[in-house]
């Protein structure tokens, strides 16, 4: 009798569970349909490039004339080529080349002009008419020897400029050297470089003097090194005297830089005056003091010698150095001459520079100061 017990059965295995058609189809769904879309971009981005390469390629030629309107565009020039344009050499020597130079025409290209009409276009205007200078006799004096040759143009009342304090300030003195002349300028035996800064000033027209430096009334103030002092002895004077006049040559004379004690000391003058009337040289009283014996002691030893009339700066303003060179005029017409001391400063340099080129219109001869001695000895 057969057993009712059946065989017992093998396990599934088990199998994933799956979803419905409809449902598995909305699940992919999400992820594919994104990635179907960019494929689908693809396709239609290299399916236009296919086409317009092809339509491209069988695009028919333009005609020349039409290439010929459409390509300069491109190279219009922009604003930075502005700034360096291109250089065409062909045009740099195009006018040697397309204007033939016109044959050399010598009437009104060579004609010839006189030398003095040259240098007068390139030097300063001549100190005096062109007159032969007076001969010097041998054995003359050297302050006459030096003297700048000079005739007056004319007979009316003469002006004498003199600049003192010069070479010191190279800047300044140079500004008075390009004044026109004939001035007189004083040097300061101790300033630098002096034979080429007074061998330019003759050289400019003017004429030159040692301004030596001589002790004031105030302790105080330094009148430089090699001074006159009435302290000195006769022997350390003429030392320090010698020693200035070595400082450059070509001077007529001398004129006192300061000066207000020793002027007044005689002894001291004497000595001084005796040496300048031995070397036969000039001298010009400053009149920094009203007590100065340096004119009387001179004329006892005939050294030539004239004094200051009127100083033109000892006021620096503007106005006060246009007064003095008013009154410089006044003194000239007055006693036939005047000697006028100023110094190389900005507001007197300004003022000559204004009034030195009309002072011949008004009526007066500007001279050196040699002139003025001549006037007063005649005979040297």
């Amino acid at each position: 009798m057969a057993s009712s017990k059946s065989k017992p059965s093998k396990p599934r295995r088990a199998r994933p569970r799956s979803l419905p058609r409809g449902l598995a189809l909305r699940a992919l769904g999400g992820r594919i349909r994104p990635v179907a879309l960019a494929g689908a971009a693809i396709a239609a981005t290299f399916g236009a490039g296919a086409i317009f390469g092809f339509v491209y390629r069988h695009e028919p030629e333009r005609p020349p004339a039409q290439v010929a309107t459409v390509r300069p565009a491109p190279v219009r020039p922009t604003a930075p080529r502005i700034e360096t344009p291109p250089v065409e050499p062909p045009r740099l020597s195009a006018p040697a080349e397309a204007v033939p130079p016109e044959p050399p025409q010598p009437a009104p290209a060579a004609k010839p002009v006189p030398a003095p009409a040259i240098l007068a276009a390139v030097l300063p205007p001549p100190l005096a008419p062109a007159v032969p200078p007076a001969q010097v006799t041998p054995g003359a004096p050297a302050w006459l020897k030096n003297a700048l040759p000079f005739t007056a143009p004319h007979s009316g009342p003469m002006i004498a400029i003199v600049i003192d304090d010069m070479g010191l300030d190279r800047k300044r003195s140079a500004r008075v050297v390009g004044l026109p002349g004939p001035l007189t300028l004083a040097w300061l035996p101790y300033a630098n470089d002096l034979p080429r800064q007074t061998r330019a000033a003759r050289a400019a027209g003017h004429e030159l003097m040692v301004h030596i430096p001589m002790e004031p009334q105030g302790g105080d103030i330094d009148p430089g090194p090699g001074a006159m002092t009435v302290s000195a002895g006769s022997g350390e004077l003429l030392r320090r005297l010698d020693q200035g006049l070595k400082a450059f040559d070509g001077y007529i004379g001398v004129n006192n830089h300061m000066g207000s004690r020793f002027t007044e000391d005689r002894p001291g003058m004497r000595t001084v005056l005796s040496e300048l009337h031995r070397r036969g040289l000039m001298f010009l009283d400053s009149r920094t003091t009203t007590r100065s014996v340096a004119s009387s002691v001179a004329r006892e030893l005939q050294v030539p010698t004239v004094g200051r009339d009127v100083f033109l700066d000892h006021d620096m303003s503007p106005a006060a150095v246009r007064a003095s060179l008013a009154k410089v005029e006044a003194v000239a017409r007055r006693q036939g001459y005047a000697v006028a001391i100023g110094h190389p400063h900005d507001a007197t340099v300004d003022a000559l520079a204004q009034w030195l080129p009309a002072v011949a219109a008004r009526g007066f001869a500007l001279v050196p100061v040699s002139t003025v001695l001549k006037h007063r000895q005649p005979n040297g």
